[in-house]
């Protein structure tokens, strides 16, 4: 099969609108009980210039900007992903931030911009991914901007819409609060220093599939950040992009408190466990680490997370405290600074 390479006007009409069709009637609009209401007027395959949402009641719009590195992703470049898993993950990492504010998702706008050496194949399963995990969480890609570039450079913003005054923040946390996990870390952390460490192992092999699918196919966690906005009880959240020591710090620094974490209630996955003996660190250093899992970390006053775990299920992991700083308290009463490396933007990192 020959490459085929179409200027803009051509793939915006020859894949993006047949991928994007019909939106505005296929969007289901979002209701609130005070007779609040969105609705999607006119989507990407109408090709104006801007999408349209229809606004009634009160409500706030929650909104998030994200870039995901493209062909400079380190497990794209070693071939554990490709163009479908960019798109996929690009969607994923944005719609996080707005399950973290406990906000409904209502659309995603894409940039999508790429070298002259990607044909229309390649074009098509970046938008593939973008689509069918827009598809995945509840929303639509509806708008954003594709053309050319240097390299393929992959952005989005957000959206999302919750009940006036409820979005979840990561300032809200008070002393004696119950710190909360949605489900185990480190499976992506694992994954990549499996591979960084370049020895084979043939366990460690049969596990790379599951280590590998927190890269391929993320969970942005918007059931359940839609479980824990409406529950009323959530005094702050953050989702654990930057890894689940980043968030703890972040959380306690927003809040102006400390985090007590208990050693033995930090989940940790086998997958994970295994890689940590195979390159000889901590386990915990993996789970703490610059992850990329997009779980969610949020803190519940005690007289109620009893109440919200009938409703979703978490791991409770630490207490929030009143001296500032965050600390991991081991099996022996010990405390000590959290293990592992957590993410500050610069330099190589995670990806």
């Amino acid at each position: 099969m020959s490459e085929k390479f179409s200027d803009e006007p051509t793939r915006l009409a020859q894949t993006i609108v047949p991928l994007f069709a019909r939106q505005a009637g296929a969007f289901a609009p979002v209701s609130f009980p005070d007779g609040g209401r969105v609705e999607l007027t006119t989507g990407a395959d109408a090709q104006d210039d801007c999408a349209v949402f229809r606004l009634a009641g009160s409500h706030d719009l929650v909104v998030g900007t994200d870039y995901v590195r493209g062909p400079k992703f380190r497990l794209y470049e070693m071939g554990y992903l490709d163009e479908y898993d960019l798109g996929y993950y690009l969607v994923a990492a944005n719609l996080s931030d707005i399950a973290a504010m406990g906000a409904k998702p209502i659309g995603l706008l894409s940039v999508v911009r790429y070298p002259a050496e990607m044909d229309d194949a390649l074009f098509s399963l970046v938008m593939r991914g973008i689509r069918d995990a827009c598809a995945a969480f509840g929303c639509f890609n509806v708008g954003g901007d594709i053309g050319g570039a240097e390299r393929l450079i992959l952005s989005a913003s957000a959206l999302g819409v919750c009940p006036a005054g409820k979005a979840l923040l990561r300032s809200g946390a008070k002393p004696g609060d119950v710190v909360c996990l949605t489900a185990p870390t480190g499976p992506a952390g694992a994954a990549m220093a499996y591979l960084r460490s370049g020895v084979p192992d043939l366990v460690i092999d049969s596990l790379l599939p599951s280590l590998l699918a927190n890269w391929k196919r993320p969970v942005a966690r918007v059931g359940e950040g839609l479980v824990l906005g409406a529950s009323g009880v959530v005094t702050s959240c953050q989702d654990t992009s930057d890894g689940l020591k980043a968030t703890l710090l972040g959380i306690a620094e927003s809040s102006g408190v400390g985090i007590d974490v208990d050693e033995r209630s930090i989940p940790v996955p086998k997958a994970v466990a295994a890689v940590a003996a195979h390159v000889d660190v901590e386990p915990l250093s993996l789970v703490m680490g610059d992850s990329v899992d997009f779980e969610l970390v949020f803190t519940v006053s005690p007289g109620q997370v009893d109440d919200l775990a009938e409703a979703l299920s978490f791991h409770r992991i630490g207490v929030v405290t009143e001296k500032r700083e965050v600390v991991l308290t081991g099996e022996n009463g010990e405390r000590t600074d959290l293990p592992g490396k957590a993410w500050r933007h610069q330099g190589d990192g995670k990806t």
